[in-house]
Order: structure tokens, then sequence, then C-alpha cells
């Protein structure tokens, strides 16, 4: 299986696999196995090393929405691109503390802050910053998506308490030009090494259903597993197509894809949170508790995922009450 640990959680040894362990063609002859082999498998790693009836909940916050100057395809922030959403002003530190004593009470552990910057600046990086200490004054971990950071911006974050930086890789670096071209592959894996080289814990995944093939769906996990550390949460998101974005009319993806993606990345990332993210509102019951089977044990909790609906709470609760389910803490 190539990767071994006798810890549990995401303190595991095996975290700290990487470094060209795993190769494209190795990955797409786990992804291609008999579909029930491929569950098995993945199921064995994740009891290795979690708790088969605990999720992580996390909750996000549009803490700046639209005009973003990236083109990323998929994104309705994006100022080059007409869209439902329009461009707002940064919301409040005392907006955002309410947000996570409202969070912690509904039970998440986790209160993640996502702003539709290039890269943070000047004011707004201050006020983030207040954002992250107010975050954990609450008592809940803290994680920020701002975009690209400076090795200093980095630090700065890191001292302010910051757990958790998402900074997702999207896709294989092969189809990445088809999906943005305002910043390379190189500039997202800069700002992971910041990130890291700061102390901070790394949530970084990627998107299905944007077109790509079943090898960048490999390579996107292969480049994820074989950092110098694996990231510690790894959010796998379903496409949500949105009206004036240029994937606005993509193919719906193969749910069998999906769950296909998630299993492997247990597979390759075993001490992983594998966060099962955006689309969810799409999916029906079973499955998302295939996904759950398939290694997934994370989710974002609430109804709102910056810009697109994610179910409601109760219907999560619900969810999980009937999968003999519950949230870790």
């Amino acid at each position: 299986m190539g990767i071994e640990a006798t810890g549990t959680g995401e303190a595991a040894a095996s975290i700290d696999a990487g470094s060209g362990q795993w190769d494209i063609a190795r990955v797409e002859s786990i992804y291609r196995q008999p579909f029930h082999d491929l569950l098995h498998r993945a199921q064995c790693v994740h009891r290795q090393h979690f708790d088969p009836s605990a999720v992580q909940l996390s909750t996000l916050m549009n803490i700046k929405s639209g005009g973003c100057p990236e083109d990323c395809a998929y994104c309705p922030q994006s100022a080059h691109y007409t869209t439902p959403v329009a461009p707002e002003k940064m919301v409040s530190v005392a907006e955002v503390h309410a947000a996570a004593h409202a969070a912690r009470a509904a039970g998440a552990t986790r209160f993640c802050m996502g702003a539709a910057w290039r890269a943070p600046r000047g004011r707004d990086f201050a006020r983030a910053l207040e954002m992250v200490r107010a975050v954990r004054d609450v008592g809940m971990e803290s994680c920020a998506t701002l975009g690209m950071l400076t090795e200093e911006q980095a630090q700065q974050l890191a001292a302010a308490g910051l757990d958790y930086y998402n900074h997702n890789i999207d896709t294989s670096a092969e189809f990445y030009e088809r999906i943005i071209t305002t910043r390379s592959y190189a500039d997202r894996l800069r700002t992971l090494e910041h990130v890291r080289s700061a102390g901070i814990r790394v949530c970084c995944g990627g998107i299905v259903g944007m077109g790509e093939s079943m090898r960048d769906r490999c390579a996107m996990l292969v480049t994820l597993a074989n950092l110098p550390r694996q990231p510690e949460s790894v959010p796998i998101n379903m496409l949500v197509r949105v009206a004036g974005t240029p994937l606005s009319d993509s193919p719906k993806l193969d749910p069998v894809d999906l769950v296909r993606t998630i299993a492997v990345a247990r597979i390759l990332m075993p001490a992983s949170r594998v966060r099962l993210s955006a689309g969810r509102s799409e999916m029906d019951d079973a499955l998302q508790a295939l996904c759950f089977h398939a290694g997934a044990n994370s989710i974002f909790y609430g109804e709102r995922l910056l810009t697109t609906e994610n179910p409601e709470v109760k219907r999560d609760q619900d969810l999980l009450d009937r999968l003999d389910m519950a949230a870790s803490r």
C-alpha cells in the first residue's frame, strides 16, 4: 500500500510521506480497480487512521465577496465574468466573531474564512489577522483562504494563531491552464511552501467535474500526495456550475468518478482529513454515504459555501444520525 503509520488522526507519521513516492501510472491503476475492491481498500486504510463513524465539521464564511481579478473558469466571484455575485466590501471583525460563535454552537470545530483576492494587502490583511484572533478567542480552529501569500504574510498569520491555510491546486498541472491563466501552478505551490515554512497546517485539494480526464484527477492527487509533507486537509470539490462562468454548461460528473477520486485520495493520503466539499447540495444522501464509505471524513457544515448553496444544517444532522456518524472533536 506504500504508506504505513502506527498512530491515528492528523498527527500520524504518514502525513510526512511524499517526495515522489507516487507516480501517475501507479495511481491510475488504483483508480481503475473494480469499484468494490477500490472502496474496500480505501475503507481499510481509513480504519487504520480514523474512527470510521466520526466526521469533522467545518463552517465557511465569505469575508470579502466578488470582484476578484483572477480568471478561474469555475468561479462566480471573478471580475472577468458576469454572474449573480456582486462585489461586496469586507465584513467586520464583529460579524466574524458572531458567526464563529454560531458555528461552534451548531457543532462545527473549525471556522474557515474566504476572501476573493488575488493576494491580501494592507488594511484588508490587517483586518484578516484580527479575524483569525477573533476565531481563536471563540475556541475554534481557524482556517483562511486569502489567495497568494508572501513568506512574511504567512509568518504574520502564524503569529496571529492561524491553524490552517487553504490554497487548492484545483487540478493537474497539465489541465490547469485550461482553467486559470492569471496565476500559475508554480504560484500555488510557492504559497504552500510559505505556509509550511511558517508552521501553519495545509488545507489543499481540488475540483472534479471541470472536463478533466481521469489522468488529470490522478495527477492532481499525485501532486498532493508527493508534497514534502502531505496536506492535513484535502477538500474534494465537485464543480458547481454557475451561470455566467465558462464552465456553466459543463457536463455533469459521473458520481462514480467522484467516489473513486475520494477513495484514491484516502489511499494516497491516509492520515489526511478528506473533505467532501462543494457540490453537496446536488448530491443525494446515498451518494454522500458512499463518499463517507470511500474515506471522506470531513464536510463543510452550514447553509452556504462562499457564494454557492450547501445542505441545511438539519439535513446534515439527520443524515449523520441515519448513518450512525457523529461529529469528531
